[in-house]
C-alpha cells in the first residue's frame, strides 16, 4: 500500500478489506475456483492451467482422543459452521467453510501432505 511491493501472495483474510477499499488491487486468487467474496477476480488457474494454491485450517485433536468426544467435537463444529451468522461473518472475510467429517479431513490433510511434498522434492528443498 506504501508502493514497496510490486506483487505479493497473501492471505484473502488479511487483505480482503484493501482490496474492497480499493487500496490494494487483486490480480488473481489461488484457488481452484473464485472466491466468492471477489467474484470478479480471476484465478491464476485461469493463466496458468493447473494451478492452485489454498489456504485451510483445521480443528485436530490429540491421536489417543476417543472417537465419541472427535465425533462430538465435529458434530459441533460443523453445526456452527453452518449457522448462518457464522457463515456471513466467514465470507465476509474471504473464507468459505468447508464442513467435513474427521476422515474427509485426513483425506484432505494426506492430499496436500502429497501434492507439496512433490513441489518440495522437485525443488530440492532441504530442510535448513
Amino acid at each position: 500500500m506504501a508502493g514497496q511491493v510490486q506483487v505479493m501472495f497473501d492471505p484473502l483474510g488479511s487483505s480482503i478489506e484493501y482490496i474492497r477499499a480499493g487500496r490494494l488491487r487483486a490480480l488473481a486468487v489461488t484457488t481452484a475456483t473464485r472466491a466468492e467474496a471477489l467474484p470478479d477476480v480471476p484465478t491464476v488457474g485461469d493463466f496458468v492451467p493447473g494451478y492452485e494454491a489454498s489456504l485451510w485450517q483445521g480443528i485436530g485433536a490429540p491421536k489417543s482422543t476417543p472417537s465419541e468426544i472427535v465425533d462430538r467435537l465435529n458434530k459441533e463444529i460443523n453445526a456452527a459452521l453452518a449457522d448462518p451468522k457464522i457463515k456471513a461473518r466467514l465470507a465476509d472475510l474471504g473464507s468459505t467453510p468447508l464442513a467435513q467429517s474427521p476422515g474427509e479431513f485426513a483425506k484432505l490433510i494426506a492430499a496436500d501432505t502429497e501434492k507439496w511434498g512433490k513441489v518440495i522434492r522437485a525443488a530440492n528443498i532441504k530442510a535448513e
